[in-house]
């Protein structure tokens, strides 16, 4: 849902506690409703399956697979057209295989987790490899390097205090899928084709929203990322509690 005037944030991947009446007797203490906050439509508030041949999986494997490629086009076959290209195409089958996923109930748990993956690593190998051919403004390209990291440092250390898992909002979707667009065009821009001259400038139209927009998901993911924290440890806290009370294994907690 998405609150009355509120931005788009993130969605908790799980239940904080079993549903009304799936534990008898009275609520352990640490027991919290389920806290879904709100989203923007259609990013991280889909039910997940625990699918894994579905199309949107199949297509995140595709964009792992064709990093290497990209690499040995920019740098092996010193193809600055065909690497740009590849590039674009593999950033807008991030689009593709996210309405998959909701347009025909392929969301799956895998894929909250592989698709962000695969997002993340062709990002930053494409910008990190774009860099060091030159093609890209250098100040620019450390300023989305530097925003990866901090959003990578900042995951890991949630995870090793036990928050629960947050799903990508729809402001981190948009900028990267600017940033998919504007990288490809300054490469483009490098390269022989007859219409490079014109490209490199468009890319500016891109760039410039898309790092707004990244960064503005850096700053929602700060209250987000404490609100999932205290959400893990509040799990942990009920699960013990159960274990405590008899409640064999925790049963009717919801398991990631």
């Amino acid at each position: 849902m998405t609150a009355p005037g509120g931005p788009p944030s993130l969605v908790l991947s799980a239940r904080c506690a079993p549903p009304c009446g799936a534990v008898a007797g009275p609520r352990p203490k640490g027991y919290c409703r389920p806290v879904t906050s709100a989203g923007a439509p259609g990013v991280g508030s889909d039910p997940a399956s625990k699918a894994i041949l579905t199309v949107p999986n199949a297509l995140s494997v595709v964009r792992l697979c064709c990093i290497p490629v990209f690499v040995y086009l920019l740098f092996g076959a010193e193809n600055r057209a065909g690497a740009a290209w590849l590039l674009a195409v593999l950033g807008m089958t991030d689009f593709v295989d996210g309405y998959i996923a909701r347009r025909f109930d392929q969301v799956s748990e895998l894929g909250k987790v592989l698709d962000p993956v695969a997002d993340r690593l062709l990002l930053v190998v494409g910008v990190s490899s774009i860099l060091v051919d030159g093609s890209a403004p250098l100040w620019f390209g450390l300023l989305v390097l530097a925003r990866e990291a901090l959003v990578a440092v900042a995951g890991i250390l949630l995870a090793a205090l036990g928050a629960r898992r947050i799903d990508v909002t729809w402001w981190g979707k948009a900028g990267t899928f600017a940033m998919m667009f504007a990288f490809p065009l300054w490469l483009a821009g490098e390269s022989t084709l007859s219409y490079a001259p014109f490209v490199d400038a468009l890319a500016w139209v891109f760039a410039l929203p898309g790092l707004v927009l990244s960064y503005v998901a850096l700053a929602l993911y700060v209250p987000l990322g404490l609100r999932a924290l205290h959400e893990g440890r509040a799990q942990r806290a009920a699960r013990a509690a159960l274990t405590r009370t008899g409640s064999p294994s925790g049963r009717g907690l919801s398991q990631e």
